[in-house]
């Protein structure tokens, strides 16, 4: 019914590992925040880029010809 030691000091270890203050995964999951982040902001960049360009544009269509 109870845990040995050894069961607790595994638990332990493996939950100051994954929610400890300057641990690994806590670090990796703060990276991906600001990959993601990071990411949304050039998609934004991109969709205004693109409206400039739409702006910006020279009207190739050529002219239709009057045969009347």
């Amino acid at each position: 019914m109870f845990a040995s030691p050894w069961q607790l000091l595994i638990v332990l270890a493996l939950f100051l590992l994954l929610f400890g203050g300057r641990g690994k995964i806590s670090s990796i999951m703060g990276d991906m925040g600001k990959g993601i982040t990071s990411f949304r902001k050039g998609l934004k960049d991109e969709v205004e880029d693109a409206k400039d360009a739409v702006d910006d544009a020279i009207d190739i269509t050529p002219k239709k010809k009057d045969d009347a």
